[in-house]
């Protein structure tokens, strides 16, 4: 996650609070199907195999690791601490680097992609478009994307009105689109209209325990920096909301990855 200039913003206090969870969030978190990476190679037209891939905002390695199985020469860059020693942990062979999409720890036009899973939303554009313009290489291509919850399935509907009653309107679960939308409405920051750029959604599925979907919702950070003490009730009573609808423990969850790819001219 790419930590924004003001350290003592709410927006930074929550982009902080991944750090004290990062064992949860590598634990619990959801993975990316297959058929992203595919996607992703369609729309910049060219293959990950080979290429040089930088990952910013790599957190605890998510997306990184599955970078490094397609073959990419992958490098990662985290601004955060605890999240930094969770990927040293569990991908000793794949280099990080302390840094944000802000301020790029990169030579210019040294990139084929450069890639935010689940982070773009924590960056500047006024900053971190012109920082992606200046290290990819021409043809290179930036990669956004966002685990989003399939909302037209009925449990997953109602568990997304829970969490919005308790949260507030602010934290309503997003519906699939929003994220890209919203990048591609920032990339309008990229002053020389050298990016073309395109989207597709992916919708996949995980078959998990009702212990792992709630780890994974209080691995976000609207709830990580209330605390478990506001939110221990919150969390009881979706257990119980969740074991009435899944009595053998498990449960499956649907996603709608969107992603945007602009490419360099």
């Amino acid at each position: 996650m790419t930590l924004p200039p003001s350290a003592a913003s709410p927006h930074a206090t929550r982009a902080h609070s991944f750090n004290a969870a990062a064992r949860q969030y590598a634990a619990n978190r959801p993975s990316y199907p297959p058929a992203l990476f595919d996607a992703v190679e369609a729309l910049a037209a060219r293959s990950l195999a080979g290429a040089k891939v930088v990952d910013v905002g790599a957190g605890t390695g998510i997306s990184t690791g599955l970078l490094h199985a397609r073959g990419a020469e992958v490098l990662a860059v985290e601004p955060g601490p605890g999240m930094t020693a969770e990927f040293r942990r569990v991908h000793p062979r794949i280099p990080i680097v302390r840094g944000s999409g802000d301020a790029l720890p990169l030579a210019a036009a040294s990139v084929d992609f450069l890639t935010y899973a689940q982070s773009w939303h924590w960056t500047d554009p006024s900053r971190s478009v012109p920082e992606a313009l200046r290290v990819l290489r021409p043809g290179g291509a930036l990669a956004l994307w966002w685990n989003t919850e399939a909302l037209d399935v009925p449990w997953i509907a109602a568990a997304a009105r829970r969490t919005e009653r308790f949260l507030g309107r602010d934290e309503v679960v997003q519906p699939s689109g929003s994220g890209a939308r919203a990048a591609a409405h920032s990339l309008t920051a990229d002053p020389g209209g050298v990016l073309s750029f395109d989207r597709c959604q992916v919708r996949w599925s995980r078959r998990v325990t009702i212990d792992t979907r709630l780890a994974n919702i209080g691995s976000h950070s609207a709830f990580l920096v209330l605390g478990e003490e506001s939110t221990g009730a919150f969390f009881a009573e979706e257990r119980n909301h969740l074991l009435q609808a899944f009595p053998d423990g498990f449960l499956e969850e649907t996603y709608v990855v969107d992603l945007l790819v602009a490419t360099r001219s």
